[in-house]
């Protein structure tokens, strides 16, 4: 059927949760291709400790943002905003339906809602940051930015130094909070929005973690993590997975104890997910063993 406008469907959850396999039933039945936004993803390097899709899930249907990235670069949410819009309308050329797919919740809401004007940066404040982080850590940056913008950090991801590094340059250059930038006007999209969220019994999501994390080590994660020691720093490589299995490396814990902190800190990383996308109230909710049908059947509803 031809439709009146274009659509972006965009499926969201925790982590483990059945995004890739619904993403990709959809996509088939909508004959369409498929954007990741998930932030973990983007990077060539790293493999198996960011749950790419397998090789037979990437070839059944084309996918978009998948390690497409080094990183050797630096990317950031406003990069992908633009990036991704770009390649939207290119798509929307040749079809009326996309899907999104990803767990990174900025990234999702900077596609469909726009990323806040931000000023720009002297790049000297950027290198005196890292610096900083290199030698005094992270909580140093995180009690900085708690004197400069309260707000924000109450509310932004406190375990990643991207995040922090990024609000605390906006203090610095401006002399104003990072957070009286946010929710300023922003461009209308020109698709209209599907959200589907998955979700489960928490004991079921924490399992499914579990059996995850127990397959990547099994999959080589270790290997491939050690291959990657060396560039422990750069901010891609702060992510849950690889920076327990660095503290193994440096041989401060064992490595049963990296494998029980890498499952207890995606367990956390799903409960924020699941904080963040439950305010918005837009998202449409189904339990991840819903029947794909029902799913594909209340989609063409709003269609």
């Amino acid at each position: 059927m031809k439709l009146k406008e274009k659509i972006l469907i965009t499926i969201v959850g925790p982590t483990a949760i059945g995004k890739t396999s619904l993403s990709i039933a959809l996509a088939q039945h909508f004959q369409t291709e498929i954007i990741s936004c998930d932030s973990r993803q983007f990077y060539k390097e790293m493999n198996i400790g960011t749950a790419v899709p397998e090789l037979f899930e990437l070839e059944a249907v084309q996918h978009h943002f998948i390690q497409n990235r080094s990183i050797f670069k630096d990317y950031n949410v406003g990069a992908f905003e633009k990036d991704a819009l770009f390649k939207l309308e290119e798509l929307f050329k040749k079809h009326d339906i996309i899907i999104m797919v990803g767990g990174s919740g900025l990234y999702v809401d900077a596609v469909l809602k726009g990323f806040d004007e931000f000023p720009e940066v002297n790049p000297q404040i950027r290198k005196d940051l890292t610096k900083q982080l290199e030698e005094e850590g992270l909580i140093t940056l995180q009690e900085k930015l708690r004197e400069l913008d309260p707000e924000t950090y109450n509310t932004i991801a406190l375990d990643n130094p991207q995040r922090v590094s990024r609000a605390l340059e906006i203090c610095i250059e401006t002399g104003l909070p990072y957070s009286s930038f946010k929710g300023k006007s922003k461009e209308k999209r020109k698709f209209k929005s599907i959200k589907i969220g998955l979700n489960g019994d928490r004991d079921k999501i924490y399992e499914r973690i579990n059996l995850r994390v127990n397959l990547m080590i099994e999959n080589g994660l270790i290997n491939e993590a050690k291959g990657l020691f060396k560039y422990k720093n750069l901010n891609a490589l702060q992510a849950v997975g690889y920076k327990e299995l660095f503290s193994y490396f440096n041989r401060d814990s064992t490595k049963e104890f990296a494998i029980q902190e890498i499952k207890k800190n995606t367990r956390r990383f799903a409960k924020r997910q699941l904080t963040w996308f439950r305010k918005d109230a837009d998202i449409n909710w189904f339990d991840f063993q819903e029947d794909i049908q029902t799913i594909i059947t209340q989609i063409e509803q709003k269609l």
